[in-house]
């Protein structure tokens, strides 16, 4: 009756000096035609998808499903744009504006605009400053804290018809583009609007009699938006008849319906 070890034969000593032997199951398994080898994983089954171990003196291999994009979530990216990053990335056309951050506009106000909204502040500040001190001195007994109360409040109103009018000369621009007509106004919360040439329904430029004297004028531009339209003021009068020209003519050779 013969008869069958179940133990597998002592492994050999090794020499001194000599590099140990494989377990078995863990042989180095060389691809024909590279100069790497790839080790097993722990069952003992080789895997494509492993890391290469290069040869001593040799550089790495690649993974055969290296590329220069990323993986997010099993799919291949490309690299984000630059554009985004700066804030100039413009969204496509149809596209959703999500997780877009938008550029400034170019352009500001004519320089003579301040002088214009100063003079329109004036009139408003003026008088409400002299009522409250004419109310003063005429309905009450003079009292020293009502005095320093009304005499902040005028005070309060000329600064900020001084001051209003040159902060929003530096925070205000606007830009027209062969797409769109793009605007930003407000001091404490800036109101971004942007209006596609396929929705513009009317142009209009304005000029009251104050910005006669200063030579400027608005352009107001309807849409079909019910945030209302947008305008586009303190220009000078031939650049505002200009810029109502060049909507015109854009938007009649846009493709849409202005809906």
């Amino acid at each position: 009756m013969e008869r069958h070890d179940e133990h597998p034969a002592p492994r050999p000593a090794p020499r001194r000096g000599a590099p140990p032997l494989p377990r078995p199951g863990e042989g180095a398994v060389s691809r024909p035609g590279e100069g790497a080898v790839y080790r097993p994983g722990g069952d003992g089954v080789y895997r494509p998808g492993e890391s290469p171990v290069p040869q001593r003196g040799g550089a790495p291999a690649p993974r055969p499903d290296d590329s220069p994009v990323s993986r997010h979530g099993g799919t291949l990216a490309s690299p984000p744009d630059p554009d985004l990053r700066r804030g100039t990335h413009t969204p496509d056309a149809g596209h959703g504006m999500s997780g877009v951050a938008l550029r400034p506009p170019r352009h500001q106000a004519d320089p003579r605009a301040v002088s214009w909204w100063t003079a329109q502040a004036l009139i408003l500040a003026v008088p409400v400053a002299g009522a409250a001190v004419a109310a003063y001195w005429l309905f009450t007994g003079h009292p020293v804290w009502l005095g320093v109360l009304v005499g902040g409040f005028a005070g309060c109103c000329l600064a900020l018809a001084v001051a209003g009018p040159r902060a929003s000369y530096r925070v205000e621009r606007w830009e027209v583009t062969d797409d769109a007509v793009y605007t930003r106004k407000g001091w404490l919360t800036h109101t971004w609007r942007v209006a596609p040439m396929s929705r513009i329904q009317t142009v209009d430029t304005a000029r009251g009699p104050v910005q006669r004297l200063f030579g400027l004028a608005d352009v107001t531009v309807t849409t079909a938006s019910a945030a209302g339209p947008i305008t586009i003021e303190g220009l000078d009068h031939e650049l505002a008849a200009e810029l109502a020209a060049r909507l015109t003519a854009i938007t009649q050779a846009t493709p849409g319906d202005a809906t």
